[in-house]
């Protein structure tokens, strides 16, 4: 075994009554770096007085911020997570075992448990979800890195086996705003990769999403819950397109 140190780089917004729970759930690491998007609160206050090192958000593109703050981390073991995910003992323990062992893996990807409105969503979207998680920013080269989270990676790493606790989330409206910041993002890639929308993108891809969550992924075993999340994340993608389609006439 070998001691190695680690880096959590996470956000937060207006988080002033949770951003302690969620600084202790990740007080196991290093460094904690905390990405906020220009709260209005005493957030940041809160976080530095933990001992959290407080990047203000400068960059509209997540990727490109999360890439910034890697930059700066101090140790080359880096962990990503999101303000409305949560590390279990059980995860905790495993990661630790894992950056400390030498013949450790470069990059590990982890799936997510998806607690909605107080119950566990086991398929649909969330079914065998894996994004990268946990990785060795010194394997990287510096053209991969500013492509992170990648599937290039995939081929490359292992799967940890107890998977991210994701509370999703404060209210309907939390969920929903979150998805809509997730879609603009995705629309303002495709803008810059010269997509346009077209019949295909606005009616066959939000239907096939549908039909993909709900009964390929078996989303309607997590019975009215599931409905929900399969309709509302399908209704995005078409929201996705939507948002492209005022890009390209500059409209908001």
């Amino acid at each position: 075994m070998i001691t190695t140190k680690l880096t959590i780089v996470t956000f937060c917004y207006n988080d002033e009554i949770s951003i302690k729970k969620q600084i202790e759930n990740i007080a196991f690491a290093d460094e904690i770096i905390l990405i906020d998007d220009n709260s209005s609160d005493k957030t940041a206050v809160i976080a530095k007085e933990l001992g959290a090192v407080v990047l203000q958000q400068t960059e509209n593109n997540k990727t490109q911020q999360i890439n910034a703050a890697i930059e700066m981390a101090q140790n080359n073991w880096i962990l990503t997570l999101d303000p409305n995910e949560s590390i279990s003992t059980e995860l905790k323990q495993e990661i630790l075992n894992k950056i400390s062992c030498a013949d450790s893996q470069e990059f590990y990807f982890a799936e997510q448990t998806l607690f909605f409105f107080g119950k566990t969503i086991k398929y649909g979207a969330f079914y065998n979800k894996k994004r990268l998680f946990l990785f060795n920013k010194s394997k990287i080269s510096n053209e991969e890195i500013k492509i992170i989270p990648a599937k290039i990676f995939f081929k490359r790493s292992k799967t940890l086996k107890n998977k991210i606790n994701l509370y999703a989330y404060k209210n309907f409206d939390d969920y929903n705003s979150s998805l809509n910041s997730k879609r603009k993002e995705e629309a303002l890639v495709l803008f810059h990769n010269n997509i346009k929308p077209n019949f295909y993108h606005f009616f066959i891809k939000p239907f096939s999403s549908f039909v993909r969550q709900y009964f390929l992924k078996f989303g309607l075993i997590d019975g009215r819950e599931g409905f929900i999340l399969a309709y509302i994340n399908s209704f995005s993608i078409l929201k996705r397109y939507l948002i492209l389609w005022l890009l390209y006439r500059k409209m908001e």
